[in-house]
C-alpha cells in the first residue's frame, strides 16, 4: 500500500496484487525475458548421445525439488508415457521421495534425476529434450519456458500465472487446462504428434529478449523517482 510503483511480471500476478489491494494504476507489468546468447540451441545429436539417450522421446521438468515444482505429476504422468524418459535438473528436499515414486510406479528405469546444473550446463540439456514440461501449481513467469523455447525446444506448461502469456502460439508449445498426471501425458501426446519445427521455436523465443523489459524499468524508475 505504501509503494510508489509495483513491477509484475506477467498480467496474471498484477490481477491477483490488485485483489490483495494494489492500486492498478501503480503496477506496471514488464514480463521476464531471455538471454539469447547463452541460451541456443546445441549439436542435439552429440548431447544426445553423451547423454546415452537413444531414439527414446525424451521430457526435461527443470526446477528446485519442492512441491510446488510438481515434478511428482510429471513422474506420476509416465506410466501413461511408456516409452519416454523423463530428465529431471534440480535439487531439493523432495528428492528422496521423487525417486521412491518412481520406484513404486515402475518409472524408475525411465527417470534421471541429475541434481543441481550449472546454467552453462542448461542449453544442452534444453536441447536434448523433446519437450519441457513444467508442472507448477503458482509461477509468476516460469524462466525455463523461455530458456527451453530460445533452444529451440517447446514446452507443455501447467496453467499457472505467466504460462499463457509466455505460450502464445503452436511454435512455442501449448498450455494445459489443468495440471494432473493424466492432462501432462495427453499434453505431451498431443505436442510431440506433431511437433513444431525447432527453428521456429527458436524464432518464436527470440522476441523475448531483455530490450523491451529494459526500457519499461527505466520508465517504471524514473516515473517513480
Amino acid at each position: 500500500a505504501r509503494a510508489d510503483g509495483i513491477i509484475a511480471v506477467s498480467a496474471g500476478l498484477k490481477d491477483a496484487l490488485v485483489e490483495l489491494g494494489a492500486a492498478p494504476e501503480k503496477v506496471a507489468v514488464l514480463r521476464n525475458g531471455v538471454d539469447l546468447d547463452t541460451f541456443r540451441p546445441a549439436d542435439r545429436d552429440a548431447v544426445r548421445a553423451e547423454l546415452g539417450l537413444g531414439s527414446a522421446p525424451t521430457l526435461l521438468s527443470v526446477g528446485h525439488l519442492i512441491e510446488r515444482k510438481g515434478h511428482h505429476l510429471v513422474i506420476e504422468a509416465l506410466p501413461l508415457l511408456p516409452d519416454h524418459v523423463l530428465l529431471v535438473a534440480g535439487e531439493g528436499p523432495e528428492r528422496r521421495s521423487l525417486l521412491a515414486q518412481a520406484e513404486r510406479l515402475g518409472v524408475a528405469a525411465r527417470v534421471r534425476l541429475l541434481g543441481a546444473q550449472a546454467q552453462a550446463r542448461l542449453p544442452r540439456l534444453y536441447t536434448a529434450a523433446d519437450a519441457l514440461v513444467l508442472a507448477s501449481s503458482r509461477e509468476g513467469w516460469a524462466n525455463v519456458l523461455l530458456e527451453a523455447m530460445a533452444c529451440g525446444t517447446p514446452v507443455v506448461a501447467s496453467p499457472a500465472w505467466g504460462s499463457r502469456e509466455a505460450v502464445r502460439a503452436p511454435a512455442a508449445g501449448l498450455v494445459l487446462g489443468e495440471a494432473t498426471p493424466a492432462a501432462i501425458a495427453a499434453g505431451v501426446r498431443r505436442l510431440l504428434a506433431a511437433p513444431p519445427d525447432r527453428a521456429a521455436t527458436r524464432a518464436y523465443a527470440e522476441g523475448f529478449g531483455w530490450d523491451e523489459t529494459t526500457a519499461g524499468q527505466i520508465e517504471v524508475f524514473g516515473r517513480v523517482l
